[in-house]
């Protein structure tokens, strides 16, 4: 039988297409409440979006909040939406034959316990 899966910690590439997601759903979140989207610390966030940065992957513009403090607005660049579907489409693949093994596992488990009823 084939070992039970586990839940594994997520890849930078995972974690790279989760932010983009938070990106373009909310482009004016503030990166305490991308953190708080994404499940992560402040200071990963932080880390991940200088990342992009670098990348070219996002962009950052400033602008004025109705309570007069600048704030930033995070946008996908060209090449990050571009980097997004790619991301996206290995992402889904993979979870889809992630999907298979699970459906495979649930099968064996089935049969083992039918098996064992008297």
């Amino acid at each position: 039988m084939n070992s039970p899966t586990r839940p594994t910690h997520p890849s930078t590439e995972e974690l790279e297409l989760a932010a983009m997601r938070a990106v373009v759903n909310s482009p004016a979140a503030s990166q305490r409440t991308l953190a708080r989207t994404l499940g992560l610390s402040l200071g990963k966030t932080n880390f991940l979006l200088r990342a992009l940065l670098e990348k070219g992957l996002v962009k950052v513009e400033n602008f004025r909040r109705s309570d007069n403090k600048l704030a930033y607005l995070y946008l996908l660049t060209p090449s990050g939406a571009l980097a997004k579907a790619r991301l996206t489409q290995t992402y889904l693949q993979r979870k889809e034959e992630e999907y298979g093994l699970l459906q495979e596992e649930i099968i064996q488990l089935r049969a083992e316990i039918e098996e064992r009823q008297p």
